[in-house]
């Protein structure tokens, strides 16, 4: 992500090929005015044209997780499972748990007991639940001095599709979120929820099955609200799975709620 702070190494095969898909991406959308097109289509067209095939059977699960925020227990003994078209909402009060919670299942925090468990038609997959994740956490991932375009054409080459879905191109994308026509701009030019909006077209330019959402809805207004739960339908629609934080009512269906109670739920035995 923009905002970790994360040290690797890449092959100069892999820069390389990054570098060239970017610039290709890019060129493409040059000189094209979406608003002008006949052939963008509908939020709901652009749904049945994804082409995705449903995961087989996927499940993901969680057995008795506990993670620690400095030196002392936040939450310990979850559990939850999860099957392709369902959701998880975390609700509590602010530091109960539910970001770290996120964090943990993503991949981005280290749990202090319990296993993270994604598994399909085939049984247990070797495969961490963060690789077949997106993760839209409170800050967008995104890069305020490079254009919307180029944003997005870096996430679409650097993430590229988990096998069993294909991802929307980045004008298609960007219409899906209302924002066509735009993507010229900084991204730093943008309001907070056109910026909001943005970072949902990030999770339609690479497929992943699985969504991790901190707050999805923050910044927004209530026509993008709506618009937001239009796309986690059709996602789950096409089998996705959803884990999401939230203080709102978030309208989805086929959704489980937990409620996070942190250091008080450790304390007073709720969590086990």
């Amino acid at each position: 992500m923009f905002g970790a702070r994360m040290k690797f190494t890449p092959t100069a095969g892999v820069v390389a090929g990054l570098i060239d898909n970017f610039v290709k991406t890019c060129q493409s959308g040059q000189g094209q005015n979406p608003s002008k097109s006949d052939n963008f289509l509908s939020l709901r067209q652009q749904a049945r044209r994804r082409k995705r095939r449903k995961p087989d059977g996927m499940q993901l699960s969680a057995e008795k997780l506990a993670a620690r925020r400095g030196e002392d227990l936040i939450f310990t003994n979850v559990s939850f499972g999860l099957r392709d078209g369902e959701a998880l909402l975390l609700t509590g009060r602010n530091g109960s748990g539910k970001s770290t919670l996120l964090r943990v299942v993503a991949g981005l925090l280290r749990q202090e007991k319990g296993r993270i468990i994604l598994t399909d038609s085939k049984g247990e997959s070797d495969r961490a639940a963060g690789e077949a994740s997106h993760y839209l956490g409170h800050r967008n991932a995104m890069k305020a001095e490079l254009t919307v375009a180029e944003n997005l054409a870096f996430w679409k080459a650097f993430l590229g599709d988990v096998e069993g879905g294909e991802s929307l191109a980045i004008e298609d994308a960007t219409e899906a979120v209302g924002l066509s026509g735009i993507t010229h701009l900084p991204f730093g030019y943008l309001s907070a929820g056109q910026q909001r909006r943005m970072a949902f077209a990030k999770l339609l330019v690479s497929y992943r099955p699985i969504w991790i959402l901190d707050e999805p809805t923050a910044a927004l207004d209530a026509a993008a609200d709506q618009l937001f739960a239009d796309l986690i339908s059709a996602h789950q629609k096409d089998g996705g799975i959803i884990l999401a934080a939230t203080h709102q009512p978030l309208g989805l269906k086929n959704a489980q709620e937990m409620r996070m109670t942190g250091f008080a739920g450790v304390d007073e035995g709720v969590w086990g």
